[in-house]
Order: structure tokens, then C-alpha cells, then sequence
């Protein structure tokens, strides 16, 4: 449904926004862009949808190239970005009519109904709390039937409690299985959720691409994490020395993170202890995609985004 070859966007000078990226998306898959800002997500989304002209590569949406073809490529997509795209004065209901109007469709109030705001159709948006105004944005997007639907950092500025509202409903419109999604964001556990693939970037390029799980399963089953009184750097130095750490163990701060590739976490622990570092704290857990994210570009996503 989605086919991305070598994509790329410079902006002047030499800001390599987005720098050759591959990508391809099944009919009904839910795909994500994990990355923090800056990371090249938003330009993506732009340039499958559109908005932003590539510099170089190419994108096609259903076949549709978006840059030799747009209209076309627009015809079976619809595209909810991250800021807000509403009139606060217009009601619910008069938006449905007005993109139903702009698509050449009959109205409905179908998208409404899945998105649950029904009920608000006939008050103006300006009384919408704000998760009520994306999920009108999202229904509003539906209006013209896309094959392919992009969710630009769907929940990004919503309250816990509404962005987990917000999840429940983006799952549903997952589970329907008519759809093909797009998401970008920069929350771990929104990625993990919603997605059945992730493409991780970077700096512009997609750094891993594949499930979660099979993300999460490059650092093994388990790893152990620990935080020192000192220089990571050094206490890495030296359990690599023992032999407890691998290459795909890394540092931040004072806390290092160790993967149980090839050994069990009672053994490592044992080695650690007679290291005789000065140890702070100790633990072993699952690895999770913020761990992946760490491996791969040397900084936490959280901190990044």
C-alpha cells in the first residue's frame, strides 16, 4: 500500500531532513515512526502526503507516485497532522459537511459514530476538551473513506487519561482492518501498541525496522542494568574486560545496561559483584524499545523528544 525508495529531503544549505529512506507498508498494517523531534518523521508523513516536495527517491501510495502523481495519491489517503486543524467557532458537524464537501462525497456521520463524539456534533468546537477535538480531526479524515490514513503525533499535548482514551479508540480503527495506518510518534508505549511494525529513526534514517518484539528480542530475553557511583564509561571498560559485557551492552551517565545474550543474569550478577565496583543499584528486567533506541543512537528517546 505504502513503497518508499531511497526518500529523501535537504532543505538549504545541506539539512538533510530525511536521507534515503526504505520503507514498505501492507494493506491493513498499522506502521509506525518512532523517533524523537527532529528525528525526520514529520517531513516523511509531509512528503507521503503531499505537502512537502522530496528532493530525491521516490514514495507511492497505492500505486500513486507522490510526486508525479499527488492528486491521485491524495484521492486515497487523508492525513491528521500534528498541530490542531479545526475551527473553534463551527460545530462538529458542520466540519463533517464542509470536508465532505471539499472530497466531492455525501456527509456522514459514520466516522463519528466510530470515533464516539456523535453526541457532540451539534455543539462548536471551542467546547470540545482537547481529546474530543482529535478525535474529530481523526473522524473528519475518515469522511472521504482513505485507503491510507497518516497520524502525525495523534496524542502529542493530551493528558494521560484522554491519550489512552485516544489509543483505545486509534485501536479499534486498527482492529477494523479496512485501513491502513500510518503513525509517527515519540511514546514508547503508543508505538508498541498500536503497531505491528516499527521503522525507528534517526537523524533523518530509519536505524531498525521490524515488530516490537523482534525489536526488543536483538537484546536478547533479559538484561541487567546497574548504576555506579562514578564513571559508567570505566565500569563498562571493565566488565567488558570480564567478559560480562558484549558489544551491544551501552552506557548513559552512570547507569549501564547489559544484555543476557549467551548467559544467565545469576552468573553476570556474580561477576559484577566480584568487579567490585561501586554499585548504587541492581536490577534485571525485559528489554524494552527505549533500550533498542538506546543501543542503536546513543541517547534516551524520552530525552530526545
Amino acid at each position: 500500500m505504502v513503497e518508499v525508495e531511497a526518500l529523501t529531503k535537504v532543505y538549504p544549505p545541506d539539512v538533510r531532513a530525511v536521507d534515503a529512506i526504505d520503507f514498505a507498508v501492507e494493506p491493513g498494517e498499522v506502521f509506525g515512526l518512532l523517533g524523537p523531534n527532529g528525528a525526520g518523521k514529520s517531513t516523511t508523513i509531509g512528503m507521503l502526503a503531499t505537502t512537502i516536495a522530496p528532493t530525491g527517491g521516490s514514495a507511492r501510495i497505492a500505486g500513486h507516485d507522490v510526486a508525479a502523481d499527488p492528486l491521485a495519491a491524495r484521492r486515497v489517503t487523508s492525513v491528521v497532522f500534528q498541530e490542531p486543524v479545526v475551527d473553534r467557532s463551527l460545530t462538529g458537524r458542520r466540519h463533517l459537511a464542509l470536508h465532505a464537501r471539499l472530497w466531492g462525497v455525501e456527509p456522514t456521520e459514520e466516522p463519528a459514530d466510530v470515533l464516539g463524539i456523535a453526541h457532540l456534533l451539534d455543539r462548536p468546537v471551542g467546547s470540545y476538551s482537547g481529546g474530543e477535538r482529535r478525535r474529530l480531526e481523526i473522524a473528519r479524515a475518515l469522511v472521504s473513506r482513505p485507503r491510507v490514513l497518516f497520524l502525525d503525533e495523534p496524542t502529542v499535548g493530551l493528558d494521560p487519561r484522554i491519550r489512552h482514551e485516544l489509543l483505545d479508540v486509534l485501536d479499534s480503527l486498527r482492529r477494523r482492518g479496512d485501513l491502513t495506518l500510518l503513525v509517527t510518534t515519540h511514546y514508547l508505549d503508543e508505538a508498541e501498541r498500536l503497531c505491528d511494525r516499527l521503522a525507528i529513526m534517526h537523524a533523518g534514517r530509519i536505524v531498525a525496522l521490524d515488530t516490537p518484539a523482534a525489536l526488543c528480542s536483538r537484546l536478547g530475553d533479559e538484561l541487567v542494568e546497574l548504576r555506579v557511583d562514578g564513571d559508567g564509561r570505566t565500569a563498562l571498560t571493565v566488565l567488558r574486560e570480564r567478559g560480562v559485557a558484549g558489544p551491544d551492552s551501552f552506557v548513559v551517565g552512570s547507569t549501564l545496561t547489559i544484555p543476557l545474550v549467551d548467559r544467565r543474569a545469576r552468573d553476570a550478577i556474580a561477576e559484577i559483584e566480584r568487579a567490585q565496583l561501586r554499585v548504587a543499584s541492581l536490577s534485571t528486567r525485559r528489554p524494552t524499545v527505549d533500550d533498542v533506541y538506546l543501543h542503536l543512537t546513543g541517547g534516551r528517546l524520552a530525552e530526545a523528544a
